[in-house]
């Protein structure tokens, strides 16, 4: 009984520390945000040729950033759940799928309305904007699966090996450019028109930090949401064969 007790006290000791330290990169994430908002559209200057678009930017390439962070997670969590079943990597690939689809969405919401202004028109099959679709659609296709395909073990190994065959398309996204050409600038190397003011520079940083922080944030949150679920299915599948066996 006294090893009980002491084993609930450790649990609820590591619950809270738990909580703590999701509270405080929650915390970090909130005032990344605003300190962003503020430099992107108080303390920035506007670019002299793509002028206020330009500020889109700030947005547009850190949730591309944030989305290869969901990607992996879901690639991490595909692999190492098809090695072994485990509710928690289940769960991993799972929150970093919705991370990817969140963040690729804004991706793809963002990219248009700079392109419109750029390119004149909202769309172009190049080969950085297709790959960057086929991406975010391989990841909705895994919610998709997991959503309405049923939780058996053949339904989740089936949506792992799509999880991990969709990290293997997000070195196209990067290097499509360099190897089949494009019109899509490369603004960070300086090929694109560059950050030429310091204060863009600082800005983009620190829209990059906050950005980490906020996936990561948003990626703990789900994570710590399906693992507790599958925990819950779990005791309840028990409870039922307990109590089937106690009829019986």
């Amino acid at each position: 009984m006294h090893v009980l007790m002491k084993s609930c006290a450790s649990a609820r000791s590591s619950a809270r520390l738990l909580d703590i330290a999701f509270v405080s990169l929650l915390t970090l994430a909130t005032l990344g945000v605003l300190i962003t908002v503020h430099l992107i559209f108080l303390r920035t200057p506007v670019e002299a040729q793509m002028g206020i678009v330009q500020k889109i930017f700030y947005f547009h390439v850190p949730s591309a950033y944030a989305m290869y962070l969901g990607a992996t997670a879901c690639f991490l969590g595909s692999t190492a759940y098809l090695f072994r079943i485990s509710d928690r990597r289940d769960a991993l690939a799972r929150a970093g799928a919705e991370v990817a689809v969140a963040f690729g969405a804004v991706v793809l919401a963002t990219g248009p309305l700079w392109a419109v202004k750029a390119w004149g028109h909202y769309w172009t099959w190049e080969p950085r904007l297709t790959t960057s679709l086929l991406s975010v659609l391989v990841y909705v296709a895994y919610l998709l699966l997991r959503s309405f395909g049923g939780g058996g073990e053949g339904e989740r190994k089936f949506a792992a090996t799509l999880g991990f065959l969709g990290a293997l398309n997000l070195p196209l996204i990067h290097f499509s450019v360099r190897k089949w050409s494009g019109q899509h600038p490369e603004v960070v190397t300086g090929q694109g028109g560059g950050l030429q003011h310091v204060d863009m520079r600082i800005t983009f940083i620190i829209a990059m930090l906050t950005f980490t922080f906020l996936a990561g944030t948003l990626l703990w949150f789900r994570f710590r949401l399906w693992s507790t679920e599958a925990r819950l299915r779990r005791l309840e599948k028990e409870a039922l064969e307990f109590n089937v066996g106690e009829e019986s």
